[in-house]
Parts: structure tokens; C-alpha cells; sequence
């Protein structure tokens, strides 16, 4: 049975054909085969759709059904023993997940991925398909509250350990990795306190080690940095942010080598984590502006934070292309430009900083970033406070600081707002 919307080339492992998970680098359109390997990023991520129906249509389809039929008994025995491509039930995968995974696996150079139903979703999956009790990991310290959480508050109760390195000493990695440590695990840039990480560095010490290295590439997005070509294993976004960037759904995604997302899927396939097909549906369309987008989140960002740099009521501001960034060249080295989030601490702490967050009038306050609409938020009292005080002192977390996602809007706007709610 032929199903519409399916990629033509797929992985073949033995006499197993598997296209459920495993996504191919070509399209198969009814009128010629394109190769989009070979295309520049916002043609890929423009031109790789579904296959067109019967009903010839320009834009994909939608498919909103729970489950697929089969011609016969025999049709569905082989779906379910992986002996043929037939889409079987959409918490396992289904066409929209299909053309959206594919899209990401094109744009961050990657063999297979896993659509989930957010990017939390994305990075508990992966580490429980990976991880056994036992297991220690070894992650850089400035993480994503949510993420924190389950190193501190749910490893433990597996028995699976972890260590923290300090962002801005890469080199202690080495002294942390213990024989049971399966994994490195970082963000780069970091959420909140846009730290950068060398990527080639790190996945010089995790093949040393043979241990596996996994990249949240949220901030970044494949636009402005590729994981995988610096030596990762497996990369993850949250798909709500600048992939999607106008707040609408939540995704996430996870990247990588198909062997280790072999494990992923099936981990999800069992749990279900998936992601919708309507989710899946607007993040890749979303995706065919993500470049447009981002062009001009940087734009902005850096305008913003030239312009603020060195005001008398901040401590800092602090945004990867700034030259006084701390890792101002790594960010050179390994981004296409310095994203859409600026960080600026706020002199007096967080009065001050809830003075500021109250005065703003065009921006509001949000727990999101990367929307089309310019975004603000306190850490601290919000997405980290679950984090003891020295924690977040730790990982550059201040009272006063706060992160700003720069949106679409006209920058000099973004900036007013900004200068009028910084007036006494």
C-alpha cells in the first residue's frame, strides 16, 4: 500500500526497510527528484515537502487522523514487523512529523531525528533511551531550569549521577569523566547567561573518552550554528522558539547519528512524547522563514546591545558578538551571527529589576523567547528560581539579571522601550 507524503529514499538495514524514523536526504516529487543535499539552507528549508497527493496541491496537507488503514492482514503484519513503510499510528509517526523532521535533518547536517511534543519532551527522551541505572553524565552548569531539575530532583532516583563543569573552563571536563559517564551534555549558547561553549573542543574530549556529545542548539537554531559538523553526536531544540517564532505551538526535536535515534524513537514510540501533526504542520512551515527571521533577530539583537552597552544603570550587557563578550571568538568561530537574546544586569538587583520589567510598555513579560514579538524575563524569581541562590550565582544569575528576547519589530522601537524603562 502506497501512502501519500512518504520520502522515497530510506534507511535499509539487512532486508529491514525502516522509513518511520529514519529520514532521507532526497525529495520525490511526481515530476523530478531533487536533491537537496546540494541546496543552500533556505532552499531546503523551503523546498523539502511532502510528496504531492493525487490532488496535485502547491502546499503540504494537513493529516489529522489518529491512526492508517491497511488493503490487507497481511499489509498491516508487515508494517508492525518493520517490513515495510506503511504508516501505522501517529503517536508513532506520521506524515507531518515526517516532512518536519526531515526539514531539521537537512538543515543541522544529520542522519535521522524524533519530533516531540516540546523541547523538554526532546531532552527527557533522549537521555532515558540512552541512560541505565548506573550511568553518571557530565554537563555544563548553565542549563535550562526544567533541565536542572531532572540532573538534581529525578537522576537520583535512578541512580544516575551527574557533574557540573563551569562554562568558562571547558578544560575541567576531562577531570569529571568517571567509566561509567555515557554522555557530555551542554548548550551553547547557554539559557539565561548566553555563555559559549567550543564546541570542537568538547567533542575532542567526549571521542577521546568515546562518550557521546549532546548539543541544546535552541538559542543557536541550525541557521546560526551546526553541532554536528564541530563533532556531535545527537542535537535538540526546542522547536517552540525560533523554529516556530510567533509563540503559537509547542515542539521539540531531537538530531543526530541513527543509531543512537534508533533508541530515541522507540523509546517515544513506547512513551509517547510525540509531537502533533498539526504542531508539525506549522513548525515546517515556520521553518521556511527561519532564516529571513533570524537575519533579522541578529540585526536587531546587536543593534540593541551596542546601543546599551556601557548605559549608566547596567552592570553588563552581554550578547556573543559583542567584542567584549568573554567568549566573544568562540561565538566567531563557531556562529554565523549572535542570535536574537541579549542579557542586561540591572543595577540595584531585583527591585530595580522589577522596576525596569513594570515600566516597559511595548515589550511584555514572558517565560518564551524567540517570538516575532520582543520578549523580556526575570530568571531569577521565574524559569530559574527553582535553583538555590549559589546556584544561580553560579551560573551567572544575578537579581538584576534579565533576559531579553529581541524580536521583529523596528529596532529603534525596541530600543526606546528599552531606554525609557531604564529612566529614573
Amino acid at each position: 500500500m502506497a501512502n501519500p507524503g512518504i520520502f522515497d529514499v530510506f534507511f535499509i538495514s539487512g532486508s529491514t526497510i525502516n522509513r518511520s524514523f529514519f529520514i532521507s536526504k532526497t525529495l520525490k516529487t511526481k515530476h523530478q527528484l531533487i536533491n537537496m543535499k546540494n541546496k543552500q539552507f533556505e532552499t531546503q528549508a523551503i523546498r523539502a515537502q511532502l510528496e504531492r497527493t493525487d490532488y496535485n496541491e502547491h502546499s503540504s496537507p494537513l493529516f489529522l487522523t489518529t491512526s492508517f488503514v491497511f488493503d490487507s492482514a497481511e499489509d498491516m503484519r508487515a508494517a508492525f514487523n518493520e517490513e515495510s513503510d506503511d504508516f501505522i499510528y501517529s503517536r508513532y509517526v506520521n506524515p507531518n512529523t515526517n516532512e518536519f523532521i526531515n526539514k531539521v535533518c537537512l538543515l543541522e547536517d544529520a542522519e535521522a531525528g524524533f519530533a516531540t511534543a516540546s523541547g523538554m519532551a526532546a531532552i527527557y527522551t533522549t537521555f532515558m533511551a540512552i541512560l541505565k541505572s548506573g550511568d553518571h553524565v557530565v554537563s555544563c552548569s548553565s542549563v535550562f531550569g526544567a533541565t536542572h531539575a531532572i540532573f538534581t530532583k529525578y537522576f537520583p532516583k535512578w541512580n544516575i549521577s551527574h557533574s557540573y563543569f563551569n562554562t568558562n573552563n571547558v578544560y575541567e571536563i576531562e577531570k569529571l569523566i568517571k567509566p561509567e559517564t555515557r554522555f557530555i551534555y551542554l548548550e551553547t549558547p547557554t539559557n539565561p547567561a548566553i555563555e559559549l561553549i567550543d564546541l570542537e573542543l568538547v567533542a575532542s574530549v567526549a571521542k577521546k573518552y568515546n562518550i557521546l556529545l549532546i548539543v541544546d542548539n535552541c538559542f543557536a537554531t541550525p541557521y546560526l550554528q551546526q553541532p554536528v559538523k564541530y563533532g556531535a553526536d545527537l542535537v535538540i531544540h526546542s522547536a517552540t522558539k525560533y523554529m516556530d517564532g510567533q509563540g503559537r505551538v509547542l515542539g521539540g526535536v531531537v538530531v543526530g547519528k541513527k543509531e543512537l535515534v534508533r533508541d530515541i524513537y522507540l523509546f517515544g514510540r513506547l512513551t509517547g512524547p510525540s509531537m502533533s501533526p498539526f504542531n508539525a504542520w506549522v513548525l515546517s512551515k515556520s521553518l521556511e522563514t527561519l532564516a529571513l527571521r533570524m537575519d533579522r533577530h541578529c540585526d536587531n539583537a546587536l543593534y540593541v546591545a551596542q546601543q546599551l552597552e556601557g548605559h549608566p544603570r547596567l552592570e553588563n550587557v552581554s550578547y556573543p558578538f559583542l567584542p567584549s563578550h568573554p567568549q566573544h571568538a568562540i561565538a566567531r568561530k563557531q556562529m554565523k551571527a549572535g542570535g536574537g537574546i541579549i542579557t542586561i544586569s540591572i543595577k540595584g538587583g531585583y527591585e530595580a529589576a522589577k522596576k525596569f520589567l513594570d515600566k516597559l510598555q511595548m515589550i511584555k513579560i514572558s517565560a518564551n523567547l524567540g517570538d516575532a514579538r520582543s520578549i523580556v524575563t526575570h530568571p531569577a524569581s521565574s524559569t530559574h528560581c527553582k535553583l538555590s541562590e549559589e546556584e544561580r550565582l553560579n551560573v551567572g544569575i544575578t537579581p538584576g539579571l534579565i533576559r531579553v528576547s529581541i524580536g521583529l519589530e523596528d529596532k529603534v522601537d525596541i530600543l526606546k522601550d528599552i531606554l525609557q524603562s531604564l529612566e529614573d
